[in-house]
């Protein structure tokens, strides 16, 4: 998207499902992305704000889970998602220490639009999910502010830039440069073709472990380098699923356990110091927040044709993970940290991915 240079302009297919049109989380219907980005020396970070619908969130919420892979994280909300099973938010992306200031920005933001929350009705949930950018970004300094939350909300579109762009600014993925992708996958069912679609937030791995389509790139390239990277695996992924297939909350949560598989195929480990946090929603039916007058109907695939998801959030975590690391450019940052960008790599070693 964006004119930007990702895997499958490499040569490289994952999978056998077919993508959607922009080959992003933002082919499911509704669905949008915004950034900011923060960069200026020390100040290498920003936002991510993932829509799920262009509506009312709190007024018109959705069939919602989460899952822990690896609980090495920071996030906002999940408690009572996994209770209720449902979204009433966008969701937010950022660095770990300016999770409390997405949260704080984001009840604002509902509260704007919602005057009746905490009045005539209840509080807001809202749903924030954190990597840590330390080693390019001055974390401390907590450059994020409200402002800039309430800008990526607002910025939201379909097409959005991939790599060291909003939350991505400084996250490392396999020791090169990591950041934002996406990916998504058409389904075919004799009902109809739904659209699963993925976003990552991308902090983990080291080099000698990455893998595409099953070839050891992350070997080759130290080969190449002559030496062996010594960063350890104390990042986080988060994965952010959408579709419009009608889920349960409980078939929507077996689907998300599978994006592990994705992650797994470029050659993670999940480490102990890695958080690994998958967050997913379905637009396929709106849940009204006040009461009905009568029962809510709620239209859930069956159990047959869960395969196809799991087969589809596998090929996009997959994707997006790799999409990520391609279009992300080299970034100089905290006290001259810095880490390379895995296509000059492949440029400079004349390595091929076809």
């Amino acid at each position: 998207m964006l004119n930007q240079k990702r895997i499958r302009d490499f040569g490289v297919t994952i999978g056998t499902m077919e993508p959607g049109r922009h080959n992003a989380i933002t082919d499911v219907a509704g669905v949008m992305v915004g950034h900011v980005t923060l960069s200026d020396k020390d100040m290498q970070t920003g936002v991510t704000a993932i829509l799920p619908h262009p509506g009312n969130m709190f007024k018109e919420k959705l069939i919602a889970s989460s899952h822990v892979i690896n609980g090495f994280g920071k996030t906002i909300g999940t408690i009572q998602i996994a209770e209720l099973g449902t979204l009433e938010t966008p969701i937010i992306l950022t660095n770990t220490l300016s999770v409390g200031t997405a949260a704080d920005s984001l009840i604002d933001y509902m509260l704007e639009g919602n005057p009746e929350i905490g009045r005539t009705t209840g509080t807001v949930n809202s749903v924030v999910a954190e990597c840590n950018d330390m080693f390019l970004n001055d974390i401390r300094a907590k450059f994020v502010k409200q402002e800039h939350i309430i800008q990526a909300l607002e910025n939201a579109s379909a097409e959005f830039e991939e790599g060291s762009a909003g939350a991505g600014r400084g996250m490392l993925c396999y020791s090169m440069k990591g950041g934002i992708g996406s990916a998504s996958r058409l389904i075919d069912l004799d009902y109809g073709t739904y659209t699963l679609g993925v976003l990552v937030l991308t902090n983990f791995g080291r080099m000698g472990d990455f893998q595409i389509n099953g070839k050891r790139v992350g070997r080759e390239l130290e080969k190449a380098m002559e030496s062996s990277s010594d960063m350890e695996d104390k990042g986080s992924v988060i994965v952010v699923v959408a579709t419009d297939l009608p889920f349960s909350e409980r078939q929507l949560n077996r689907v998300l356990k599978r994006a592990v598989t994705g992650l797994a195929r470029t050659g993670s480990i999940i480490t102990t110091g890695s958080g690994e946090i998958i967050i997913g929603f379905s637009t396929a039916t709106k849940i009204p927040h006040e009461k009905p007058e009568s029962n809510l109907t709620i239209p859930v695939i069956h159990e047959e044709d869960i395969d196809f998801a799991f087969r589809a959030v596998g090929e996009a975590t997959e994707e997006a993970v790799l999409n990520s690391l391609i279009t992300a450019e080299q970034v100089v940052g905290r006290d001259g940290n810095t880490r390379p960008a895995l296509k000059d790599l492949l440029e400079k070693y004349s390595i091929s991915l076809g």
